[in-house]
């Protein structure tokens, strides 16, 4: 059975880090590309960050020179690193897997983890 599951989540004042963390299993997990997704209350989902099977990173402009995506496939887990977080940072982070698709433009998943929240106090 796939499972996506999230961890590292929390409370953070502005200016802070924290580093989020997505453990997979049921698939094969080298093969596909892999994403971080975030949803604010009352906003569309939006892709955040992705990194492709060959580990190239792709990024919102947004998060650029923020945030940090990386992967070990070895233990098929997926990071996020979020530095200089900012208020418009809070919202519900997603981890995502598809075998196909691999734009932030496109919210089109194969699998879906069930978020961890991150809330950004200014």
């Amino acid at each position: 059975q796939v499972q996506l599951v999230e961890s590292g989540g929390g409370s953070v004042q502005s200016g802070g880090s924290l580093r989020l963390s997505c453990a997979a299993s049921g698939y094969a997990y080298s093969y596909y590309c892999m994403a971080w997704f975030r949803q604010a209350p009352g906003k569309e989902r939006e892709g955040v960050a992705a990194i492709d099977s060959d580990g190239n990173p792709n990024y919102a402009d947004s998060v650029k020179g923020r945030f940090t995506i990386s992967q070990d496939n070895a233990k098929k887990t997926l990071y996020l690193q979020m530095n200089s977080l900012k208020a418009e940072d809070t919202a519900m982070y997603y981890c995502a897997a598809d075998f196909r698709h691999c734009t932030l433009t496109d919210v089109q998943r194969d699998y879906w983890g069930e978020g961890t929240q991150v809330t950004v106090s200014s």
